[in-house]
């Protein structure tokens, strides 16, 4: 014989029920079996809102009862054939008619004792039983209705009523011995106590239902039928990457019902695992899965920590104070008030010292456990011995579960470090001598990346997923996209590193889908149609309310706005990646300031293509400081446009010519006064200088200007384009002073004994910044280890390819952490 069980989703419409009705043709062909049925999908929650709402004389629960009414009627329009229709309708108007008269006595009253809740709440399963009862009949399958509570005998604690096991097996093994039919079709959640009163189970009780009938009978196997396949690695809908997990203990299938999984309700497991019954979850909706498979078997396989979960409102309660210290019996105290206000203590944790107990609760129990403590303690209180009870809300509890946890070193050490990394506070811990649940207690707004993180540490093959909400798509943005897009496969394969683009925004607009933007399709034209308005606030709340994992902000601008806002995504535990110089160059005091946020939160702050666009130059001088050597000084030809420009500027070239076509060409800033002023050489050698550990601001770089006064005093980049004509002469004088002199102009930076200079330079054939082609940069380290041949990084300095590159790697060298 087979129990079976389908919960309220499996059955919350005619074309599910028929789903239902070819499962059990299937299954009792050779097999007698009994089916426990929820309540209609949604049903419980309107009975127990009908209810309080008719306590509070609030009528308009007349309304929510015929819309339930209606839904029923419409279910067995549809489910049962029109010439049986008449019966089965009268029989459920019958039953809420019933229903009905209840809630009038509750609504006149204004009473709703927990005995009359439980009675209301169990009309859910008798209508559900009813109609699907007659519908397997109108099948012709040999089936028959048995109101569970003429079988399971409880305590009479309403509301979570506990059965009496004796009295309950005699019950079902006398009437199952007498019972022939094929299919034996019973409410679930429903029993009686001796007096014959309506109790239930429990919210989940019908999978207790159903458990309690297996181990009576003592039955092959109980299979739950659920929308789901079977329990999972972490909730799904939270973690995109969870799957089911094929095989588990009933110790592992109880810890993780216990913290949450909500599949399974955690009573059930006992009195299977007692009996050493089988226990199956199945997918209504996917019969053909496999499902999860939960035994008393040794199970093994299926990696060290089987399932990830948690639970939501937990309230973290702390009793503290030096009386506790050393007194015996304060525990029993503590757990014996808290347990006569019926306050379920879910986590426990105390320090060695004695000094203090924290105590985990739901969080719609606070208040019942402040006044428990207080009653008890009040004494303690009013000596100052404890402090008054120290209470945190907005609490959670995430859980790894495994059976081979215990054998493994270092499993909480990778539990915390993956926290760690997403910077997520655990506020407790607990963890039971039988070492197969290690669990914490953490701030609500972080569990969905609490519960990511932990799932590519332990199942998914050490993954690392980067969350890239990206501002600026224009030139440079627009090739990191396509360049992400390309190594997207290569990435995954080689690094095991998965980039998803979440969030994106322009100047005018900013979209974001916490699944991943599809930058394969025409993101462009996506952003204009579907996305809301650019509001940089609230683009900097979307990425704190999406809280995901590994979150990386990419800032493809030369924006002083955007780059004041560094500091609020550090502070948020969000890496920063930018090719905007003006926060690494603006005063030394804000550069410390967003160094410190980032060891502070473990929240990388890269900003590699602020010199040299994709040249490892700010990479290369990080690992010469951080591996001990000193820098003697620092040589740079660090703007490609610069270099563009005077490589360019040769022969009869004109000068304004050139300068609009490197303008043109993507190599200058959109204002070229950035870059012809020396403001651009001058932030790159003091980013260089600070790398180097200097403490310098702009104004201590010394500026040896090219430009004619007349340049220097343009209002406007229209006025000082105009000055590069007018002041053609100057220009002309320079170039020919270098020809003259058989050497080539370059703008060079440099830093040496603590003090920089920018300016252009006359250099010979044999200098090391002879022969740069195009927009090349060069820059030269000169050190303790490398005093008289300085170490030499040089290539291509400018050009939206090259520095999306540099972003990209520096994205990349987040992901490899």
């Amino acid at each position: 014989m087979k129990i079976l069980k389908f919960g309220g989703s499996s059955i919350a419409s005619a074309a599910n029920i028929n789903r239902v009705i070819d499962i059990l043709k299937s299954t009792s062909e050779n097999n007698q079996i009994a089916v426990v049925f929820s309540a209609i999908n949604k049903t419980t929650d309107a009975l127990i809102n009908m209810a309080s709402k008719a306590q509070k004389q609030d009528d308009t629960y007349n309304a929510s009862l015929s819309e339930l009414e209606n839904n029923h009627f419409d279910i067995v329009r549809e489910l049962i054939p029109v010439n049986n229709q008449s019966g089965v309708l009268s029989g459920v108007k019958k039953i809420f008619n019933q229903l009905e008269n209840i809630l009038e006595g509750v609504y006149l009253l204004q009473e709703l004792s927990p005995k009359t809740n439980d009675t209301i709440v169990s009309y859910g399963e008798f209508l559900s039983t009813f109609i699907i009862t007659k519908a397997l009949q109108c099948n012709e399958i040999d089936a028959v209705y048995k109101n569970s509570g003429e079988l399971i005998v409880t305590n009479s604690n309403y509301g979570n009523a506990v059965p009496i096991i004796d009295l309950t097996d005699k019950n079902i093994k006398e009437y199952f011995a007498n019972n022939n039919h094929n299919i034996t079709v019973l409410p679930g959640f429903i029993a009686c106590n001796q007096q014959g009163e309506k109790t239930t189970l429990g919210r989940g009780g019908s999978d207790y239902t159903a458990a309690i009938l297996a181990a009576a009978l003592e039955v092959e196997q109980l299979e739950i039928w659920t929308d789901v396949s079977g329990m999972y690695t972490a909730n799904p809908k939270l973690v995109k990457q969870a799957e089911p997990i094929k095989t588990l203990s009933y110790s592992e299938a109880m810890e993780l019902s216990h913290f949450g999984a909500s599949v399974l309700y955690p009573p059930t497991v006992q009195p299977v695992m007692n009996k050493n019954i089988p226990l199956y979850i199945k997918n209504t909706f996917h019969p053909e899965d496999a499902g999860s498979f939960i035994t008393n078997e040794n199970v093994k396989g299926g990696g060290i920590v089987k399932g990830i979960s948690h639970i939501d409102n937990i309230a973290l309660a702390t009793v503290e104070g030096n009386g506790l210290i050393g007194i015996p019996g304060v525990s029993k105290r503590l757990f014996s008030a808290l347990s006569e206000k019926k306050v379920n203590v879910i986590l426990i944790t105390q320090a060695s010292s004695e000094h203090s107990i924290c105590i985990a609760i739901d969080g719609n129990e606070v208040e019942k456990a402040e006044l428990a403590i207080q009653d008890e303690f009040a004494y303690e209180l009013s000596l100052g011995k404890i402090d008054p009870l120290h209470t945190q809300t907005n609490m959670a509890i995430v859980a790894i579960v495994g059976e081979e946890m215990k054998s493994h070193q270092g499993i909480s050490g990778r539990m915390f470090s993956a926290l760690g990394k997403d910077n997520v506070n655990i506020h407790a811990i607990a963890q039971g001598a039988s070492e197969r649940n290690i669990s914490t207690v953490i701030d609500a707004k972080n569990v969905k990346k609490a519960l990511n993180g932990l799932h590519a540490e332990f199942f998914e093959g050490h993954i690392t997923k980067l969350n890239l909400f990206v501002v600026g798509v224009g030139n440079v943005g627009g090739k990191l996209l396509e360049q992400i897009e390309k190594q997207k496969a290569y990435l995954l394969d080689k690094l095991q590193l998965s980039i998803e683009v979440v969030g994106m925004a322009n100047s005018k607009k900013m979209i974001f889908n916490e699944e991943g933007i599809d930058i394969s399709a025409d993101w462009k034209q996506n952003l204009i149609d579907n996305g809301e308005e650019l509001n940089l606030d609230l683009f900097h709340e979307h990425v704190k309310e999406m809280n995901l994992s590994n979150s990386v902000f990419v800032d493809n601008t030369a924006n002083a706005t955007i780059a004041g806002l560094y500091a609020d995504y550090l502070k948020e535990s969000i890496g920063v990646v930018t090719c905007n110089k003006i926060a690494a160059s603006s005063e030394y005091s804000v550069y410390a300031e967003l160094k410190r946020l980032s060891q502070e939160y473990n929240a990388p702050y890269l900003f590699e293509t602020n010199v040299g666009a994709g040249l490892p130059i700010i990479n290369t001088l990080n690992n010469l400081v951080q591996s001990g050597d000193q820098i003697i000084k620092i040589q740079a030809v660090a703007s490609g446009s610069l270099n563009f420009i005077f490589n360019s500027f040769v022969g009869d070239a004109n000068f304004a010519e050139i300068v609009d076509q490197a303008g043109a060409l993507g190599f200058t800033e959109p204002d070229p006064r950035i870059d012809l002023s020396g403001v651009d050489v001058a932030r790159k050698i003091l980013i260089l200088a600070r790398e180097s550990g200097a403490k310098m601001n702009l104004e201590d770089i010394e500026n040896k200007t090219f430009l004619p006064k007349a340049s220097l005093e343009a209002d406007s980049i229209e006025d000082f384009k105009k000055t590069l004509i007018s002041e053609a002469s100057h220009f002309e004088a320079i170039k020919e002073k270098a020809a003259a002199n058989n050497a080539e102009l370059k703008y060079v930076a440099e830093f040496v004994n603590g003090k920089a200079n920018v300016s252009l330079q006359e250099v010979d054939s044999k200098h090391p910044f002879s022969n740069l082609q195009g927009s090349d940069n060069i820059v030269l380290f000169f050190t303790e280890r490398y005093p008289e041949f300085p170490l030499i990084i040089k290539g291509a300095g400018a050009g939206a390819d090259v520095t999306a590159s540099g972003i990209f790697a520096d994205i990349i060298r987040i992901g490899k952490g």
